[in-house]
């Protein structure tokens, strides 16, 4: 049993001055990949058609914007998933609050959870006329330079030999969920339910199809695992929606936390979630986790 997806590296080069802001490229990009995308891939099979008109075909099963940023509004998600998560993850944390000068090249990963045919030409053609309309701070211009994608393939059974200890370092700000409460401490069995839950859906709505697993027992046998470390900090930052123009809440909190217990049967999902990203906010880079073994 695997999962499996295709990482996508996106080369630029800076034609103008591009800033990003702290803790907000992922964000940046998403912004701008969204309108780009509305622009070449949705609006030219609306033609005629203006406001209200335009969004009604925006949510049209057929078109690839709805099938990509907007999949709740054309289906409903798996058990226990309000929303269906969106097909990919943006990679940017590097350019966090990094300014750009013109000449120079920079590049972010683009992860897509397509098992099979992930469609790579929308992508490509909405960071093209993303890079050329110009994105930022400073709203600076770039130009696509470079594409390199990769197939990668994540074994899921539990590896052979025993596993004890792990530390994870969550790179980018992590919000995490207990029923409905956010948690301010990163307990391994919420960690791991939330991992458990998003790679699964990622897998059965994109993918290969449902994980084979025991999901009830190991969401119980996780309650084990102890958190023996917790340097953890909040980040507290915003996010305007370019559509409605309200602000939303991305922070969370990032550090890391080391964890003991038997860990061989959790250690795959966790691996895979490394890709994936875990909790909210996940599309534009929210999440992301890296694991070192004891």
């Amino acid at each position: 049993m695997t999962f499996d997806l295709h990482s996508a590296r996106f080369q630029f080069t800076a034609r103008d001055r591009i800033q990003f802001p702290p803790h907000q490229a992922g964000n940046v990009l998403r912004g701008a990949l969204g309108t780009a995308f509305r622009k070449i891939v949705c609006v030219p099979e609306c033609p005629g058609r203006a406001g209200a008109g335009v969004r009604e075909c925006l949510l049209q099963a057929s078109c690839a914007y709805a099938q990509i940023f907007e999949p709740a509004a054309i289906a409903s998600g798996p058990s226990g998933q309000a929303d269906r998560p969106r097909p990919f993850v943006i990679r940017a944390r590097h350019l966090n609050g990094r300014i750009v000068h013109p000449g120079e090249s920079f590049c972010f990963d683009l992860h897509l959870f397509h098992a099979v045919g992930p469609p790579l030409e929308h992508f490509r053609g909405a960071f093209q006329s993303m890079a050329a309309d110009g994105f930022g701070l400073d709203r600076g211009k770039a130009e696509l330079a470079n594409l390199e994608v990769a197939p990668v393939s994540i074994a899921l059974d539990p590896p052979q030999s025993a596993a004890s200890r792990v530390r994870v370092r969550f790179r980018t700000p992590t919000e995490l969920k207990s029923g409905s409460e956010i948690v301010s401490r990163p307990e391994f069995a919420v960690l791991f339910a939330r991992a458990r839950d998003r790679v699964a859906a990622l897998r059965a709505l994109y993918g290969e199809g449902p994980l084979e697993i025991d999901f009830r027992g190991m969401g119980s046998r996780s309650g084990a695992v102890q958190l023996i470390r917790s340097d953890v900090q909040y980040i507290d930052t915003m996010r305007r929606s370019s559509r409605t123009g309200q602000r939303h809440g991305i922070g969370g909190f990032v550090g890391i936390a080391e964890y003991q217990g038997d860990l061989r049967e959790f250690l795959p999902l966790l691996t895979a979630a490394q890709w994936t990203g875990v909790g909210r906010h996940c599309s534009w880079g929210n999440g992301e986790i890296g694991l070192e073994y004891a």
